[in-house]
């Protein structure tokens, strides 16, 4: 993580909003490299992303992330 991506996440933290990744964006990030080396182990072939959410993506609610709701938390000099 760059430090905006910290601060986001301690911002997010201190005024009790939804993170900017949830658990089902974690498994599908983690999986890019198992998925990768299936592929290359079979000639560099397609290989398809599992639905970690079980189609619920579809039905999501976007996080909002134009920092109206948040931004209270402060930089220190």
């Amino acid at each position: 993580m760059d430090f905006l991506m910290d601060w986001r996440t301690i911002d997010c933290l201190r005024n009790g909003l939804p993170l900017d990744m949830d658990v089902y964006d974690a498994a599908s990030w983690s999986a890019i490299g198992p998925l990768s080396e299936a592929s290359v182990a079979n000639r560099s072939t397609a290989v398809d992303v599992p639905d970690f959410t079980g189609g619920h993506w579809k039905t999501n609610t976007p996080v909002d992330i134009s920092g109206e709701k948040g931004g209270t938390t402060k930089i220190r000099d």
